[in-house]
């Protein structure tokens, strides 16, 4: 093996920066300019993030000398693009898995796992509804699923975008179905906890856990939503007898299918249920509140109340000042307010993978 040359991670790039160094492959997309050219769209990622890597004029060679998920070492310049860092690429080369060291590319915080699912573990054992609690316990009895829970993302850019994620993205639902369910008559708190819990289980196998940044084929074909509904019922099918209620099965695999709220935003099922509603509700406010912590924290403007413009949040995001007391739950300072009250995290100062870097772009390749 030869000895790793040093690099500087993602989350401590600046504007301008000479590069010369490996970084891994997330996702690798061939574009057309308007004049007819071929040019890179990368997504670069180490342990600390990932950043968007451009490179024009591209060759055949260069194309077909590697893939997503390799190690590449690459040569170029950092620049703000829109408020956001990215690296334009002069010179790539692919590189052997033994030419790095791992750790300076593993994003997955194993103690932070530990701890979230450890929190998991404890959120079932709230449940009382005979039927709940052993669906619950089925899942975290099967160990590939865990494994997999642990590296999955919720989503590929924007909000919850690291190993582990999903099962942030999980918990922290779950916590608010526990806090929101009894304010309102008539919901069925329990029943909130587990669609909380199952709504997006499917993007276990939706998207690449590999360390890069793409869809499964069959993310691709079929999606997190139907793979959901198909996890819940081989589940269902290993536990249930003729006990488990038709209807009590019905209401989990709607909340799968409706959590998106809108035919349009690709939920085939509205939401029927006082639970169905609320669970969408709450999904969507988890995922666009880390949506904004996210693109504070990505910002490059240099500006120190606003960001730039957010394309994937149509404005641009208050940041605030160290000095200004409106900010003093400001998620670009120490104290992180998408952890602070979470349980599995307090005083851990292992959380630094999860919020990728603070200057990388936070443009999502589409595909």
């Amino acid at each position: 093996m030869q000895i790793p040359l040093p690099r500087t991670p993602i989350g401590q790039l600046s504007d301008g920066q000479k590069l010369e160094q490996v970084f891994r492959v997330a996702d690798k997309q061939v574009r057309v300019n308007r004049d007819g050219g071929k040019y890179l769209l990368l997504r670069l990622g180490d342990a600390s993030g990932t950043i968007v890597g451009m490179m024009w004029n591209l060759n055949a060679t260069v194309d077909e000398s590697f893939s997503a998920g390799d190690f590449v070492h690459i040569e170029g310049r950092t620049q703000i693009h829109k408020g956001s860092l990215q690296i334009i690429v002069t010179r790539l080369e692919p590189r052997s898995a033994s030419d790095v060291d791992p750790a300076d590319f593993d994003r997955v915080d194993h103690k932070r796992n530990a701890q979230r699912l450890n929190r998991l573990g404890e959120l079932f054992d709230q449940l009382r509804n005979p039927h709940l609690g052993p669906l619950g316990e089925a899942f975290l009895q099967d160990a590939d699923f865990v494994q997999a829970l642990q590296l999955a993302p919720a989503a590929l850019a924007h909000h919850h975008a690291y190993p582990g994620g999903l099962l942030q993205h999980t918990i922290d639902l779950m916590e608010l179905a526990l806090l929101v369910g009894p304010r309102y008559e008539g919901v069925d708190t329990e029943l909130l906890m587990m669609g909380a819990f199952l709504h997006d289980l499917g993007k276990v196998a939706e998207m690449a856990a590999d360390g890069q940044a793409t869809y499964t084929d069959r993310g691709q074909w079929v999606g997190h939503i139907v793979i959901g509904v198909e996890m819940l019922n081989e589940k269902l099918a290993l536990i249930a007898d003729d006990s488990f209620p038709d209807d009590l099965r019905m209401q989990l695999q709607h909340f799968i299918v409706s959590h998106h709220g809108t035919l349009e935003f690709g939920s085939p099922r509205v939401p029927q249920t006082l639970e169905a509603i609320l669970l969408h509700h709450l999904d969507n406010l988890d995922a666009k509140m880390a949506a904004f912590t996210t693109a504070i924290q990505q910002d490059a403007s240099g500006d120190p109340r606003w960001t730039a413009y957010v394309p994937s949040l149509g404005r641009k995001v208050f940041k605030g000042t160290p000095s200004d007391p409106t900010t003093k739950n400001d998620p670009t300072t120490k104290n992180d307010p998408t952890t602070k009250n979470d349980p599995t995290t307090k005083n851990d100062p292992t959380t630094k993978n999860d919020n990728v870097a603070k200057r990388h772009t936070s443009e999502e390749p589409t595909g």
